[in-house]
Formats: C-alpha cells, structure tokens, sequence
C-alpha cells in the first residue's frame, strides 16, 4: 500500500483490554496505522485535534463526557473525520443518540475482524455501515409520514437509491455524471423532506417506507 491509501485511526474506549483487541485487529491490515488511543471522550476530542485521523472508532458508554456528545463535537469541530459508532449495547436510545450525533457507522462489537475492516474502509470512503440489530431498531423507530407526502422527485429518488446502496457524494457523483456540489443539494433537498438529520436516518427511513 502506498502511504495515500493509509486510513489513521483512533480508537476511543476505556476498557484497557477492548483497546487492545481493537489495535490488534488494526495493525493486522497494511492499508490501517493507529494514531492514538483515548480512554474518555475528552481524550477522544483532544487527540482528534492532534492526530487528524481518517476515522474513530468510538464506544459510546464512557465516563465523563457520553460517546454521542462526543461524536457531535468532533463532527463539528473536525467534519471530515469518520465516526464509527462501536459498542456492546443495541438500545435504541444509544442508537438515536449516535445517529443524531453523526455516527457514519454503529456496530455491535461481536463483529468479526473484517467486517470491523470493512466497515473502517467503508467509513473512509464516506458510505454507511450498520449492524444487522442496529438496522432494525432504526427501522422500527422512525416516525413518517405517507409516501405520498415527503413530495421526492424522480433525481431524488435515484440518489436515495444510491445513498442505500453505500456510495458517498463522490460516488454518486460519478455514476449519474453531475457535480458532487449538485449531489449535496439533492443530498441535503432529501433529509429536509424526509425530516431527517443523517444519511444514516434518511437509508433506514426510505427502506421501511419502501420509497425506492
């Protein structure tokens, strides 16, 4: 791998002995390198300005300063940087907390060591990763209206099909031949309509209501 295709990750928990799985897991990929380890959410936010990294994996129950309030600072301090959302619990209050927060990720961490990778690759490359349990919570929770009334044009319907299928804006993009700055309209035209707050959201949300 070359030095441009490395993905720097942090790795946000304070369990000693998570830390470490995760670490282990991190330096058994060539395309991964650790920057930093933090044991509170404090941490989490003051190594995110020092290291830079690519993307976080975060628990989201630490002391002090709570995993989802976490996730809100660093998405508004530092909005380029991934958050995958990693914890042993699938309650739906965790789960809205983190979404909201802008979570690009949640998975439970029973996942296997490559479906861990392949959600850090897929975060880097900006598309969403969730746990079969954390699916199906967001889908039976979210409050909508009938189709008929969130009022979602043909373009609009083709990107959310391409939002559910993972690809970013760049992707998008790509596919449909428009500018990425003509995806973020359509991107942002479609979490107003759905009265959503992510991308995490509006995938669940057009899944259950069957909008694609």
């Amino acid at each position: 791998m070359n030095q441009a295709a490395t993905i720097r990750i942090l790795v946000a928990d304070d369990h000693p002995v998570v830390r470490r799985g995760l670490t282990t897991v991190i330096a058994v990929f060539d395309d991964f390198e650790l920057v930093g380890e933090a044991n509170n959410g404090e941490e989490a936010v003051a190594l995110c300005e020092k290291t830079q990294p690519d993307v976080i994996l975060m628990d989201l129950v630490m002391p002090g300063m709570g995993g989802a309030k976490t996730i809100e600072i660093i998405r508004e301090r530092f909005p380029g940087v991934a958050v995958i959302a990693l914890t042993s619990f699938g309650e739906k209050s965790l789960v809205e907390a983190a979404v909201k927060a802008g979570a690009m990720s949640y998975l439970l961490k029973n996942v296997t060591a490559d479906e861990l990778a392949a959600a850090i690759r897929n975060a880097f490359s900006g598309r969403t990763t969730l746990s079969p349990e954390v699916a199906r919570l967001l889908m039976q929770d979210i409050r909508h209206l009938p189709v008929k009334d969130y009022d979602i044009t043909d373009r609009e319907r083709e990107i959310l099909r391409l939002m559910i299928e993972g690809l970013s804006n760049t992707g998008i993009a790509e596919r449909l031949v428009i500018s990425q700055s003509t995806v973020k309209f359509h991107v942002s035209n479609i979490l107003s309509k759905l009265r959503v707050d992510s991308r995490t959201e509006a995938v669940a949300l057009a899944l259950k209501s069957h909008l694609v």
